[in-house]
């Protein structure tokens, strides 16, 4: 199983499309692109293997693989990137400006009916991350 996060890049904040085979899962908002510097840059676009994880703060959520630069780099809610994300990324039911949204907790338990059945299964799931097709390419440096 591969999803894919479209992504769409402004000074701040990325707002992405996530899908699997072109219907949307959920939308995402992350921080903006610096360079992929730790804590406050999204992460490189790229294929990532996910992984279900599991901590005190998040409960039950989505952990990429082999995230270049980067460690735990996770799929958890959050509805404001700047307050809430070091990295990561957060699913929201609707984008509400650059790098918000509302509804990520409803968000993220949709995501993960659809990766954790698959991994249940011992199917490999992984996340394709790159550009918006559709909208240039507007990144911050």
């Amino acid at each position: 199983m591969v999803l894919v996060l479209n992504r769409s890049y402004f000074p701040e904040g990325t707002q992405g499309v996530l899908e699997w085979n072109d219907t949307l899962v959920c939308y995402t908002i992350e921080l903006p692109w610096l360079e992929n510097q730790s804590r406050i840059s999204c992460i490189p676009e790229g294929k990532y293997v996910l992984q279900k994880r599991f901590s005190p703060k998040f409960k039950w959520h989505i952990h990429l693989q082999n995230v270049p630069g980067r460690d735990f780099i996770l799929i958890h809610p959050a509805n404001d990137a700047r307050k809430e994300l070091l990295g990561c990324i957060a699913p929201v039911t609707i984008q509400t400006g650059i790098g918000k949204g509302s509804g990520s907790r409803i968000a993220l338990e949709k995501l993960k009916a659809f990766v954790y059945k698959a991994l249940a299964n011992n199917e490999e799931v992984k996340i394709k991350i790159q550009s918006n097709p559709s909208t240039p390419l507007r990144m911050t440096r």
